[in-house]
């Protein structure tokens, strides 16, 4: 068994739970354990980083501190959220490159008895484990009913391979890790030229119709492709081309149904395991025409709407006024977004 480190990151526990049980239902079949950092906090995605490097270090150092308490025979944090990982290591190397950073930084976190000594842990995100630690012979070997048949489009993002600070990836604009995994377990991967390409990332709340043309790209490329469904390893990418694609549709005037669902998700269905322990059926753009191709049944959705439904505390958003293409008003309710 192979052992790490576990920063499980925010949308775990929310938007991206499939995420989260797929990942913890194949762990065992392919030897990782997974030791979750105690007392973890939110990495501050993307925006405490642009109002004050500080406070945002900070923020995002004390969890590299907490895990460093934790190393005992491994020094490597997994993490499988894109933003997740991609601050972690931002923290862990320019706490090293700028040391007057460092220093500040550790100033901030004496003030709750910590202190990170940057470069002392090994940031990696969970594809990079599985294909690099794990292998793709192992997870050949432990194939049990191959994705033949399955068109996916293997979709990564923009955080993951840059900026790549490690140098784990094998390329930054078109690396194959992911081709690679999906390949190992059956499925038939299409030609995705839009593999690293930006989701929009938040811009589904400050501009959506900036977010809804990004969306739209990525998707009607999976689409002419002939793509059955779309695969990914961020939570902040499911969540915008599942939860938004409704809202791009009716933006656009398309009716694009492409299922967008987690690596780990069919890793597990090629391990053997049922969809429901693997969280299909959660999805809101569902999986169940895709996946009857290879004669996988999914379970019925638990709620309408999947689990990203608005809760029913707090304050309710109110409607956003924009045009779709056609220049026809339309009200966009924005929906509560977890990452």
């Amino acid at each position: 068994m192979s052992e790490y480190i576990f920063y499980p990151g925010c949308s775990m526990e929310s938007s991206a739970k499939a995420y989260y049980d797929s990942l913890m239902v194949i762990a065992k079949p392919l030897g990782i354990t997974l030791k979750e950092i105690d007392d973890w906090n939110c990495c501050g995605a993307t925006e405490y980083v642009g109002m004050n490097l500080i406070p945002a270090y900070s923020l995002i150092a004390r969890n590299l501190a907490l895990a460093a308490k934790m190393k005992n025979g491994t020094d490597t944090v997994v993490a499988p959220c894109s933003a997740c990982y991609l601050n972690l290591a931002k923290a862990d190397y320019y706490m090293s490159e700028r040391p007057s950073l460092g220093e500040k930084v550790n100033q901030a976190l004496e003030a709750g008895g910590l202190h990170y000594e940057a470069g002392s842990l090994d940031i990696r995100h969970l594809l990079d484990v599985i294909i690099n630690d794990i292998g793709l012979d192992v997870l050949k070997e432990k194939v049990v009913k191959p994705l033949k048949g399955l068109r996916v489009a293997p979709y990564l993002g923009c955080m993951v391979p840059r900026p790549d600070y490690y140098h784990r990836w094998s390329d930054a604009e078109h690396p194959i890790e992911l081709v690679e995994v999906l390949k190992a377990i059956g499925a038939e991967v299409i030609d995705y030229p839009l593999a690293t390409s930006c989701c929009g990332g938040h811009m589904t709340q400050i501009g959506p119709e900036t977010a809804y043309e990004l969306i739209r790209r990525l998707i009607s490329s999976a689409d002419r492709y002939q793509a059955d469904i779309m695969v990914t390893v961020c939570p902040m990418c499911q969540m915008n081309l599942d939860a938004y694609q409704g809202e791009t549709n009716r933006y656009f005037g398309t009716n694009y149904q492409m299922p967008i669902v987690f690596f780990t998700q069919l890793i597990g269905l090629a391990l053997g395991f049922s969809p429901k322990e693997l969280g299909f059926g959660t999805e809101i753009t569902s999986t169940k025409r895709a996946l009857a191709r290879i004669g996988v049944e999914i379970p019925e959705p638990v709620e309408e709407g999947g689990p990203r439904r608005k809760k029913d505390e707090g304050l309710p958003m109110p409607p956003r006024l924009i045009k779709n293409a056609k220049g026809k008003s339309l009200h966009h309710h924005v929906e509560e977004a977890e990452s």
